[in-house]
């Protein structure tokens, strides 16, 4: 297995698979950090959301891992973003995951009730305070993109965002490449709906792989995306870092693309900004 994931992205060198944690909360959480450093995995992905932060940090330290050798992101609420509010969640964070800084803090979803230039000012502060070494947003379409890349006093650097083939998200990538933006997708898996598609059953099979390291190989091949798939199952861990010994051909992954359908987004949650048409 390769474990030299650095992949060269579009802003940054960030690891083309990290790990999800999502629902990894108290010691499973801790076992999933852990087993995925073990691993190879060199990023962790948290939110203060996912209210695991404590967990994560705990499975960084168990680990052994140096500081310096490990990429970590974590994500502040939509409702946190007043600039008093988000300095209180990245300190509460920071806490948590007992971290001087993270690699990368990102606006977890937008909020039309905070004006935007205030939601970015707060974390151009963190920068410059050297509490997050790179910052971005997380589930922006493409209006949200444009203006934030606008207004942002300092460089974005990813927009984490769901995407899988079920999704068709060439907009947004478009978008992100026009910025020299990091595209990193999570629910890479389709929550799991996408396991058990004919289609990528069959590519699986020719590959001597299993359904997930296909689906992670097809977004990963692609320029400018990395993937944070969630698990906290050391078999699947393993499988799912385990993608950098094959390759899709051009028509494979024109197949797989074709997928796309219009019920394809899992993250349908009442916040949620209006999204991009494909």
């Amino acid at each position: 297995m390769t474990t030299n994931l650095e992949a060269t992205m579009t802003t940054l060198h960030l690891p083309a698979i990290g790990l999800g944690t999502w629902r990894s909360t108290h010691d499973e959480g801790v076992r999933a950090v852990r087993t995925a450093i073990e691993k190879g995995y060199r990023h962790i992905d948290t939110a203060a959301r996912y209210e695991n932060e404590a967990a994560v940090g705990e499975g960084i330290r168990q680990s052994g891992i140096a500081r310096d050798d490990l990429f970590v992101t974590t994500k502040v609420w939509w409702t946190e973003l007043r600039t008093a509010a988000f300095k209180r969640s990245l300190e509460r964070s920071l806490s948590e995951l007992k971290l001087d800084y993270v690699d990368l803090l990102l606006i977890h979803w937008p909020n039309p009730d905070v004006p935007l230039n205030e939601q970015l000012g707060a974390l151009a502060d963190a920068h410059h305070q050297g509490l997050a070494r790179q910052v971005g947003v997380s589930n922006f379409p493409v209006a949200w993109l444009d203006r934030a890349v606008e207004l942002s006093p300092v460089r974005l650097s990813v927009n984490q965002c769901e995407y899988h083939p079920y999704l068709d998200q060439r907009k947004v990538l478009d978008a992100c490449a026009r910025h020299g933006i990091t595209f990193v997708a999570h629910t890479p898996l389709g929550s799991g709906r996408l396991l058990d598609e004919p289609l990528i059953a069959e590519i699986a099979a020719r590959h001597g792989k299993r359904p997930s390291q296909v689906l992670l190989r097809w977004l990963i091949q692609q320029p400018g995306v990395a993937a944070v798939p969630k698990s906290s199952n050391e078999i699947r861990i393993g499988e799912n870092i385990d993608v950098f010994d094959f390759a899709l051909d051009p028509h494979e992954m024109r197949r797989i693309a074709a997928l796309a359908r219009p019920d394809g987004r899992v993250s349908k949650v009442a916040w949620a900004p209006e999204w991009d048409n494909a």
